[in-house]
């Protein structure tokens, strides 16, 4: 079973937005084993829209379309849609009274008729209702052919896809189970993990797929297959983990939670140990606790954290001796280290990660070069850091600081 995914929208093209979309509707589908065959993006053109609907009935099974349902003049989906399927709007009862609710209990002001005129839908679909805006969904069959058309407003999507659609397709098809495992890799570069393990990827049985997923100092290694005995699949792939991980034994940091990445998989072995933690960051300017605080539960082990990003701010707030920044400067093993000990204590966490270096592009208040980045980790029986260069591009810099901390803290708590 294959799927296409329309993301309509001039905004999308020009870069203005971000599509969140593709990437949530394409992952929900793999849930129920539904294959992405392609995404594409498409202009607010009718003749565009056509085009693409055209082309991706002659591929798939299931169209997504999200945008364009707006109640605005350049919102056309709906009446792309409806020439089409060579279909008329009509008035739907059940969605103009979901319209009048949300306008009383939300908007409270007059409703309009670009309001109302969102109850028009296709005579041919059928409407999802959208409890959280006044543009339906709209469900449409054309033979063995599913088009479902949503709102491209993100949240207001998820909630029509978890809540109706993938109810809706997990009852219609009989798809087969997808699964996908990814390990977590730390210290090897794409080249060089591909070649340590070159022999078992050149082993591997026909229906499992190896994917290389590089990030900014850590690797993803994705095994996928599909099929409908879920047991045996369960079962080859992690055969195929069993026997790569001696491989990599020192670098592999663990399987990637389905939900996301290694702050997951941290957050889950605090918690179990009952165990908490504080951050103190300079430069990667809060990016740190954010990868934790991104995801609900954090407050079970993430006690909280600062940023001090001047140097005034690390003698003030966490007091970090001037001493000791005067004579090591600010980007030093001595601060970082200070940091890290400093921030524990004030918030008596078990465990404590501290990171302070130069992201560039101009050096500030230490002479270490560009990208000199040192990272500390405290915990109850003493503090250590590292030292490391991360490059000349800022951005990339931090990325990698915030990646090389999460591996170290990983590390740390799984030492025992």
């Amino acid at each position: 079973m294959q799927a296409e995914i329309i993301t309509i929208g001039d905004e999308l093209l020009i870069g203005q937005v971000v599509d969140t979309n593709s990437a949530f509707i394409a992952k929900q589908l793999n849930k129920i084993g539904v294959s992405v065959y392609q995404i594409t993006s498409i202009q607010d053109d009718k003749k565009h829209i056509l085009q693409a609907l055209a082309d991706a009935e002659n591929r798939v099974d299931i169209l997504i379309c999200t945008g364009g349902l707006g109640p605005t003049k350049d919102d056309i989906t709906k009446k792309t849609l409806a020439e089409y399927f060579n279909d008329t709007l009509v008035k739907n009862e059940s969605v103009l009274q979901n319209i009048e609710s949300i306008w009383k209990q939300h908007v409270r002001t007059e409703l309009l008729q670009v309001n109302r005129d969102q109850a028009l839908i296709p005579s041919k679909s059928k409407p999802l209702m959208n409890k959280l805006g006044t543009a339906p969904g709209m469900w449409i069959e054309k033979e063995d052919k599913v088009f479902i058309s949503l709102p491209g407003v993100p949240y207001e999507m998820k909630a029509l896809i978890e809540h109706q659609v993938i109810p809706q397709l997990k009852d219609k098809y009989n798809c087969p189970f997808i699964l996908h495992k990814t390990m977590l890799v730390y210290g090897l570069g794409e080249s060089a993990l591909a070649a340590r393990i070159e022999d078992w990827e050149d082993a591997l049985p026909k229906h499992i797929k190896l994917a290389y997923l590089p990030n900014l100092g850590k690797m993803r290694l994705r095994l996928s297959t599909k099929g409908f005995d879920e047991a045996q699949l369960k079962k080859d792939v992690q055969d195929q983990i069993d026997k790569v991980i001696p491989l990599i034994q020192e670098e592999y940091a663990g399987l990637e939670d389905e939900e996301g990445s290694v702050e997951i998989i941290i957050a889950k072995q605090l918690t179990k140990l009952g165990n908490t933690l504080a951050i103190a960051e300079s430069c990667t300017g809060g990016a740190v606790a954010e990868r934790f605080t991104a995801h609900s539960g954090a407050s079970a082990f993430f006690k909280g954290g600062l940023v001090t990003y001047s140097t005034q701010s690390k003698i003030n707030v966490l007091k970090v001796s001037k001493a000791d920044i005067d004579t090591y400067s600010v980007v030093s093993s001595q601060v970082a280290e200070a940091m890290a000990r400093n921030v524990q204590q004030l918030f008596q966490s078990d465990y404590a990660i501290a990171t302070t270096g130069n992201a560039g592009p101009t050096k500030g208040d230490s002479d270490a070069e560009v990208g000199t980045v040192f990272i500390a980790i405290a915990t109850k029986s003493g503090v250590y850091s590292q030292e490391f260069n991360f490059g000349n591009s800022r951005l990339k810099v931090i990325n990698k600081a915030v990646n090389k901390a999460l591996e170290m803290l990983l590390k740390e708590i799984f030492k025992n």
